[in-house]
């Protein structure tokens, strides 16, 4: 049974181009330390609402809403997500999710149910196993990127610019990456603080992945360079 850590009933930025709801998941393998949800990285099997009371709840807001956005956590996680994915979608909404790609065979599964996605690369690859504190991990995500390019599924490739764990050449081998495999969106996302965070890093220090001379470079590399 799923584990819900609670819903979002409203946004306008989890799904771009879309109104949608966020359902939360708890429970996530890796220990990225720039997670946004600390609190969701451990599951321990007590969800806050139950899986029909969500359902419900969607039913309600069915001609407000547009999609709705599978979180967490690592929502792939859950073992029944795929029908959860197909319950949404039977709703009538079109299904965000947002995943580490560290789930190829359930994003498999899931395919059949999912409208856009919004994979999180953590690091280059040479660097994975550092950043998010698992190994093997790099693998995973590339055979969940090839997926999703290969069965033409909309999705968005995103790094959290953490000047922690990452420098802006970083941010340039990732984008150089991504474009050779045939990415078209990549977000760069901010580094922002968290409830718990015990050393935020300088705002000096995050903006340096976003000045003119490091952003120029990867704004040539796609058609559509998001900035968050």
């Amino acid at each position: 049974m799923a584990t819900v850590a609670g819903v979002v009933p409203f946004t306008t930025i989890d799904y771009p181009g879309c109104l949608a709801a966020v359902v939360f998941f708890k429970g996530c393998p890796l220990k990225c330390p720039f997670c946004h949800n600390p609190d969701l990285q451990e599951n321990d099997g007590k969800g806050e609402m139950d899986w029909a009371d969500v359902l419900s709840f969607l039913s309600s807001r069915k001609g407000k809403l547009d999609g709705v956005v599978l979180s967490g956590g690592e929502p792939l996680m859950q073992p029944d997500i795929v029908d959860l994915a197909r319950e949404v979608k039977e709703l009538g909404f079109k299904v965000g999710v947002h995943t580490s790609g560290v789930y190829p065979e359930k994003l498999r599964e899931m395919a059949p149910y999912i409208d856009w996605v919004g994979m999180d690369i953590k690091a280059p690859w040479n660097k994975y196993e550092s950043v998010c504190g698992r190994p093997k991990m790099a693998e995973k995500v590339k055979e969940s990127l090839s997926f999703l390019l290969e069965k033409g599924i909309s999705f968005e490739a995103r790094t959290t610019c953490d000047p922690d764990c990452l420098v802006p050449n970083d941010i340039l081998t990732i984008a150089t990456e991504l474009k050779a495999d045939g990415v078209k969106t990549y977000a760069m996302q901010h580094y922002r603080t968290f409830k718990g965070d015990k050393h935020p890093p300088e705002q000096s220090a995050i903006n340096q992945f976003f000045t003119p001379e490091a952003l120029a470079p990867i704004k040539a590399k796609f058609s559509d360079l998001i900035i968050r």
